[in-house]
């Protein structure tokens, strides 16, 4: 294994941007350090995009580095403008304080907080007791209104209109990371790149009020070889949490991503050597299932546990080879003379009615294995008292029940 845990994740494909890769490189082959990455309590799960900073949390660890998991009791009462075209709803203290708690339990899969090993740590523990003029006079004299506003997150809310409630995010986000290098020794920040302007903000907050010198890095974000983000599904994110999001659909979503985005993945989101990652990447054709299997198996793995891989794989395995027995069954109701194409709109299981009708013209979907070719068609009694296999594509089945 690679000495430097930063050489593991430049092979990876995790950075991004860094504050001074040559002084940040050196630092962490030659001392173990702690560093954090911050996690805002925006809903009661973690989803998809956090995956790739949990992996990278996880390596760091296992490089013999202490994380810091720092849930935003204090920020996520602002709300990060980074990335949104829109003001994010503000929460109570208990749904906060609910959704942080839930944070902690699918943390631990990825970090081991034993021993000291990590820590987690709520920023709602000192924002909420630090003062406003305090604040002003501690940590706003250290920032230009003019520098702030030509960072890329307040820029993409400026013609929408940004709140003062935001524009205090940066803020506050920086005095999280001169407060845990003051208590914690903590001398790099790590995040998402669109964290960029805010994690620079926190080196240099620190470095003026204290004179110490600490860094920042950022991964990539997961997106798809054409730009776009991954981790969408129909039904919305691809949340980690199994009552959202099924250890099933789960495996199913990494099974069926595109084959240009198989190497990404693997490298990502996966601990599998490097070695093992090219020689599946390299896969063509049909033998890029393989790939796609051990994918979705090792992720599922990782996020549900092996219990819940093997039963993913198994029914996928099952449903391959035309058994439907361990199939989840979608309860539709009295669905009988429903058009067939909203009835899956309304399941989430497409998005639309007219992705529905280019399937059913390109002959993707089939009920109880009879080919569907009337983009009108309409569910009888007779298919509902049997029960409805639904297949779309070549890999993805359903089955509807009264």
């Amino acid at each position: 294994m690679t000495a430097n845990v930063f050489d593991v994740l430049k092979e990876r494909g995790f950075l991004a941007q860094c504050t001074n890769e040559d002084e940040v490189q050196k630092l962490l082959g030659e001392k173990k350090v702690t560093f954090y990455i911050g996690f805002d309590p925006t809903a009661d799960s973690l989803h998809a995009g956090h995956f790739i900073a949990l992996m990278a949390m996880s390596w760091m660890q296992k490089f013999g580095h202490r994380p810091i998991c720092l849930v935003g009791g204090g920020t996520g009462t602002v709300g990060d403008p980074s990335g949104r075209s829109d003001l994010r709803k503000v929460m109570t203290d208990d749904i906060i304080e609910h959704n942080c708690n839930c944070f902690k339990k699918q943390m631990a899969r990825f970090i081991d907080f034993t021993d000291n090993k990590a820590l987690l740590i709520n920023n709602g523990d000192w924002l909420r007791k630090l003062g406003y003029i305090d604040l002003l006079r501690e940590v706003g004299a250290h920032f230009t209104v003019n520098r702030m506003l030509a960072a890329e997150c307040y820029k993409q809310r400026w013609e929408k209109g940004l709140t003062f409630l935001e524009f205090n995010y940066m803020v506050m986000q920086a005095y999280d990371f001169y407060k845990l290098n003051a208590d914690y020794d903590c001398v790099l920040q790590m995040g998402g790149d669109d964290q960029w302007s805010n994690i620079i903000a926190g080196v240099e907050l620190t470095r003026r009020k204290s004179g110490k010198a600490v860094y920042g890095l950022t991964n990539k974000l997961l997106t798809k070889s054409d730009g776009s983000k991954m981790g969408k599904t129909a039904g919305g994110a691809l949340w980690l949490d199994a009552d959202k999001v099924s250890p099933y659909d789960f495996y199913q979503y990494w099974r069926n991503v595109d084959d240009a985005d198989v190497k990404t993945c693997l490298s990502l989101l996966t601990f599998l050597p490097m070695e093992e990652v090219n020689r599946l990447s390299e896969l063509k054709d049909e033998a890029i299932n393989e790939a796609k299997q051990t994918l979705a198996y090792e992720v599922t793995k990782l996020v549900h546990g092996q219990d819940a891989a093997d039963e993913a794989k198994n029914k996928a395995q099952n449903l391959f080879s035309g058994s439907t027995e361990d199939l989840p069954p979608i309860r539709i109701g009295d669905a009988a003379g429903q058009r067939l194409v909203d009835i899956l709109v309304n399941s989430n299981i497409i998005e639309s009615k007219s992705e529905g009708r280019r399937l059913i013209k390109g002959n993707g979907l089939s009920i109880n294995g009879r080919k569907i070719s009337d983009p009108d068609y309409r569910i009888s009694a007779y298919d509902l008292e049997r029960g409805i296999v639904i297949k779309i594509g070549k890999k993805k089945f359903y089955k509807f029940i009264k």
